[in-house]
């Protein structure tokens, strides 16, 4: 009897558990009414990324470069305008390099406007900090020196 009991219990138990698990479908609204959310919507601008301007001291250093070079006539406007950009965008295709993006770095180191690395400790003739050391040597000196070889 008590297993007859403890059967009843656990059907009961499915057939109360069965509508709970079902799956739920969603229907329209049959009274005509549409669905109002009251949750503000969010919407996602378009970050951008890296320098979108360049500075006016950059285009005018850039204009003389390129008209140095014969790729722009007249003066340096200061200004980033179609004809600076399309003079760059020759320079770079003449040297056979992406014209998509404006300016290259590569096309600013060869007009001569890429970074200054003359005082960096690789350079040629530079020689390494004689600031309270009276005695420093050359770089190429030095490197002899410190390996213990000497020639």
């Amino acid at each position: 009897m008590k297993f007859r009991t403890g059967l009843t219990i656990a059907f009961a138990a499915v057939i109360a558990a069965v509508p709970a698990l079902a799956s739920r479908v969603h229907r329209a609204p049959t009274s005509g009414h549409l669905h109002v959310s009251h949750h503000p919507v969010v919407v996602k601008s378009k970050k951008l990324h890296g320098q979108q301007v360049i500075d006016s001291d950059r285009v005018t250093a850039i204009q003389q470069a390129l008209i140095r070079e014969h790729y722009l006539t007249g003066g340096p406007t200061a200004k980033w305008d179609s004809d600076t950009q399309a003079a760059m965008l020759k320079f770079q295709a003449d040297q056979g390099w992406q014209t998509k993006l404006t300016p290259d770095s590569r096309a600013l180191i060869k007009l001569g406007l890429g970074p200054d690395h003359s005082g960096a400790i690789n350079a040629t003739g530079s020689t390494f900090n004689t600031v309270g050391n009276p005695t420093a040597i050359p770089q190429s000196q030095g490197f002899l020196a410190a390996s213990g070889v000497s020639h």
